[in-house]
């Protein structure tokens, strides 16, 4: 008679699989490996869409990086139509609680007169004007509208005007501008005080700004933008008339430029500099 332990078989053991049955041994931890996969995909899709609502939110409210378009703010601010200019960062949070002040460069969108003529600077092929719009969001390209940046000279209340024996001035009082610079303006203030055509007096209307870039005798500025009184025009003189269209508004202010962020070489802060003192 055999021995009935040498008759007890493997399959009879209902808790272990049957010889051979690898997919039945390795299943519960295929299905912990891929339960743990999916977890963690879950996880980085919320981490990727929370920092992207952050970002966002950043964007809105808080700072926002541009790109320097053009040379009018030289050598604050380097820029040239069709070049990589700086890409500043602009603080968007300053003006909810205090009003630009003199010296303060400042980002802005074009009010209606500045706008006259502007083309948009997107691509017509849907696919480009997308990534396009995408880059403008990091700073990489030109938002698609009108926004300038300039230093604000004088605001509302001031009366702003230059003379070529009196230079310019806010008040009656002559301007210390130190970040003007002869070599790039092609012209020396000290000969030429006012870069340009002689204007005003303009009184700048309350809650509007007296904006001016610092490469002046490159720059379409308040004084481009501003009316003339016939009489005044035919003499030269430019901006006695309505200042309005010559001002921009408060409201119209994105931000305060705050600091350099790209090329590397040109890290560093954009000064706010009154014209107003030490003159």
């Amino acid at each position: 008679m055999a021995d009935p332990v040498t008759q007890t078989s493997d399959s009879a053991d209902p808790d272990r699989p049957a010889a051979g049955d690898e997919s039945a041994e390795s299943s519960p931890d295929e299905g912990k490996s891929g339960s743990k996969k999916r977890g963690a995909l879950r996880e980085g899709a919320i981490l990727v869409a929370i920092a992207l609502v952050l970002y966002y939110v950043m964007l809105t409210f808080v700072a926002r990086p541009y790109l320097i378009p053009s040379e009018s703010m030289e050598p604050t601010l380097h820029g040239c139509p069709g070049c990589v200019g700086d890409r500043i960062m602009v603080d968007k949070v300053t003006y909810d609680f205090s009003s630009p002040e003199p010296g303060d460069v400042v980002v802005f969108k074009g009010p209606p007169a500045w706008n006259v003529g502007y083309k948009s600077i997107r691509s017509d092929n849907p696919v480009l004007r997308f990534v396009q719009n995408a880059l403008s969001v990091v700073g990489f390209v030109p938002p698609d509208e009108n926004d300038l940046v300039k230093r604000v000279i004088a605001v509302g209340g001031q009366t702003v005007e230059c003379r070529a024996d009196t230079g310019l001035t806010v008040d009656g009082k002559r301007l210390n501008e130190p970040y003007l610079d002869p070599d790039t303006m092609m012209a020396d203030p000290a000969i030429y005080p006012c870069l340009g055509n002689e204007f005003g007096p303009v009184t700048v209307p309350q809650g509007r700004l007296w904006v001016m870039g610092d490469n002046r005798t490159h720059s379409a500025d308040s004084r481009a933008h501003c009316t003339s009184l016939p009489a005044d025009a035919e003499k030269g003189l430019i901006c006695t008339g309505d200042p309005t269209n010559g001002t921009v508004p408060v409201d119209n202010v994105i931000g305060k430029a705050r600091f350099i962020a790209w090329p590397p070489g040109r890290w560093g802060g954009v000064d706010s500099v009154n014209p107003q003192q030490g003159g």
